[in-house]
């Protein structure tokens, strides 16, 4: 299959803000023929460089070949050049620090503008703090740069308690860095050339900081605040401390409102009329004592199908997303779907959904990831030794497809077709595959679960036949470790996302991702799609939650307040909202529509492990590593949060985390006993599936 999509250019999208290119200007003069040529005397042999470096890369070599003509520049002259790029780069940001002479001058600034924060109205004071961690930063870097290293390391010492914890795993690595040869090649240092710092205040408090600087001649404050910080001002009422904290914590600082500007379609896509006919069943259907033959059969119209599907206004055109045409077999699984949907247990704080737990007892390796199908009937289960099992949760087993000679027996007009093929003999409750050379570390199965998509430290991705039960495509993009792998709602995509900062976006039949989602500032540790396929939601190890277009390649959301790395994703079904889980024992939820963060569920005491809504939208169920699985009613979360008043300040809403509020969401707590929640999963009917490995 072919789709439109394959054919956009495959560009590697970023997000973040360079400004090395502004400060790049080259100058075009005109000769006498009224032709232009380049003056390669008026223009940056860097600048060439860099420009005949990405031509080159790319096979434009005719390009290539008329730039260097034009710019008449000779081989010695581009070799000289493109040596001195790889290290204009990597001091880019390194010449914006200018020494200031006495290394002391920089304890005295920074001791001067705690105490202005201390000193100011209590209505200021919590955006103003917000600048205390850049600017020690950047100033302990900018000693080090001029070589103050002595005194560098006792501003470290002395002043990197006083910022917040979830900042101390950062500056513990900020603090290996002692020596100027140290900054080149830092990770840490390409984080802080590639992006600034985002601080968010009001018009008032950034009034009353402009004061400051200018009244007490604050240059080095100033310095460090025009070159490293972007001020995202807003026009309201300064933000309590409540509101701060509640966004502070990534390591590029606040979501940048400009970036939630963009608009996007969270609502769901239509869902396909399918008109099939169902054949009832006669109750008198055996021939009776005289002989009559039965009654006939009779087409009947299922009336689950007869309701027309509504369009949501804030779904995406059908045609924005290339995707696959719904096959016979797929339509009769969605008339099973509705049919199980219709015996569905309606779920509330009166009526909760019973959980059923699978627990690997005596597990020889270390489990490393759950995940059941959509329709329950399979789970994966990926282990430390690399290999990967899949077990029926139904009655009917797994089974392998007939060898080829028998294949070619069979009536393909068959309506058993599919059946017949299957092989018998080779039924078993658990199957094994093997393949990864190294933990599996996220399995996700497509949704008609005849494919199976794995994720490995092997850096690779593979996708497996649940028919046959072997390896058929090896897909290799990531350089490092991959931390997990989503299979769209709608088959034929799937996302991947690793410990080289980046997500993918892929298709079954491309052995090349379509899409390299790239502006995280850490590892990417899970990825998931939204239920349109038209997105997909990472969270990273940068403490940030981030949206991106399937399109376009852009990021169009970027959330920040988890104070840890963010471990589990989950977006609501109607997909409006986004819930993040995190090392930090939070779980955030999200509006997408404009980026603000809803509430914060406190009440776990290790790592979130995974998250999971009801199927119809009403309860909320999360567990952690601590062992326990907690349900919230989320139809009286989104209720009680006025939804459509957020957007008019420039901050996000109060936050629904006063206790008695939070107390009265939470529908119930249930402990394991000695076993760590790794997967949850709401089946069809409601009920809750949930799995993990006993560590007694």
């Amino acid at each position: 299959m072919e789709y439109s999509m394959n054919q956009l250019p495959q560009a590697i999208n970023s997000d973040a803000k360079t400004q090395s290119s502004e400060n790049q200007n080259s100058e075009v003069v005109s000769d006498n023929s009224g032709g232009q040529t380049l003056d390669s005397e008026n223009v940056d042999s860097n600048t060439l460089a860099a420009v005949l470096q990405f031509l080159q890369k790319h096979n434009l070599k005719g390009t290539a070949d008329a730039l260097k003509k034009e710019a008449r520049l000779k081989e010695d002259q581009l070799r000289d050049a493109q040596a001195l790029q790889v290290d204009s780069e990597a001091t880019n940001l390194l010449s914006s620090y200018k020494s200031e002479g006495d290394p002391n001058a920089y304890e005295k600034a920074y001791l001067s503008y705690r105490r202005f924060v201390e000193s100011s109205l209590d209505v200021y004071k919590h955006e103003l703090s917000l600048v205390l961690y850049p600017l020690f930063v950047h100033m302990y870097l900018e000693m080090i740069y001029n070589n103050h290293e002595n005194e560098a390391s006792k501003f470290m010492e002395r002043f990197s308690i006083d910022q917040e914890d979830y900042y101390q795993e950062d500056l513990k690595k900020v603090s290996f860095i002692t020596k100027k040869e140290h900054m080149k090649g830092s990770d840490l240092m390409e984080n802080f050339k590639s992006s600034q710092f985002t601080v968010r205040m009001s018009r008032d408090t950034y009034s009353v900081l402009k004061r400051f600087l200018q009244d007490k001649n604050q240059s080095i404050v100033m310095n460090v605040i025009q070159e490293h910080l972007y001020v995202d001002m807003y026009e309201g009422v300064p933000r309590n401390k409540a509101q701060v904290e509640s966004t502070a914590g990534a390591m590029e600082g606040e979501a940048n409102r400009q970036v939630n500007k963009t608009k996007i379609y969270y609502g769901l896509l239509k869902e396909p009329d399918i008109q099939l006919s169902v054949v009832e069943e006669e109750e008198d259907g055996e021939p009776g004592e005289g002989g009559e033959k039965p009654k006939k059969k009779k087409p009947k119209k299922d009336p689950l199908l007869n309701k027309k599907a509504k369009s949501d206004p804030n779904a995406p055109p059908a045609s924005r997303l290339p995707l696959p045409d719904l096959r016979d077999i797929d339509k009769l699984e969605k008339v099973r779907a509705l049919r199980e949907a219709s015996k569905r247990v309606a779920l509330g704080p009166d009526s909760l959904p019973s959980i059923c737990f699978y627990t690997m007892l005596n597990c020889a390796e270390t489990v490393t990831c759950v995940e059941f199908c959509e329709d329950s009937s399979l789970l994966a289960a990926g282990f430390s030794d690399s290999i990967l099992k899949v077990w029926s949760l139904v009655p009917q087993k797994l089974r392998a497809m007939k060898p080829a000679e028998q294949l070619a027996d069979i009536d393909k007009e068959a309506e058993d077709v599919l059946v017949r093929m299957m092989d018998d003999k080779t039924g078993e409750t658990m199957k094994v595959l093997y393949g990864h050379c190294g933990p599996v570390y996220s399995a996700s199965f497509s949704h008609d679960r005849t494919l199976l998509l794995s994720s490995s430290e092997d850096a690779t991705i593979r996708l497996w036949s649940l028919q046959t039960w072997t390896c058929l495509v090896v897909y290799k993009g990531h350089i490092y470790p991959v931390w997990d792998v989503r299979f769209s709602p709608h088959g034929y995509y799937f996302s991947s996302v690793g410990h080289d900062r980046t997500a993918r976006l892929w298709a079954t039949d491309h052995h090349q991702p379509l899409r390299i989602f790239a502006g995280h500032y850490s590892d990417v540790d899970v990825v998931q799609f939204h239920p349109n396929s038209n997105y997909v939601a990472t969270g990273s190890s940068d403490r940030s939650v981030r949206l991106w277009d399937c399109v376009s390649g852009n990021c169009v959301r970027l959330m920040t307040g988890h104070k840890g790395t963010v471990s589990a994703l989950c977006f609501s079904t109607d997909g409006r909202f986004l819930a993040s889980g995190g090392a930090d024992q939070k779980v955030l939820l999200w509006d997408l529509a404009h980026g603000h963060l809803l509430a914060d569920l406190p009440g776990h005491t290790m790592t979130i492990s995974s998250l999971a809504f009801s199927r119809d939208g009403t309860v909320f169920a999360t567990s952690s590593l601590d062992g326990s699985i907690q349900l919230w009613d989320f139809f009286r979360m989104t209720d009680e949060s006025s939804l459509e008043d957020v957007n008019i300040s420039g901050h996000n809403p109060d936050l629904l985390k006063r206790s008695n509020v939070i107390e009265s969401l939470r529908l119930a707590r249930y402990p394991t006993k000695a076993t760590p929640v790794m997967s949850l999963h709401f089946t069809r009917r409601n009920l809750l599936l949930a799995a993990g490995m006993f560590e007694g």
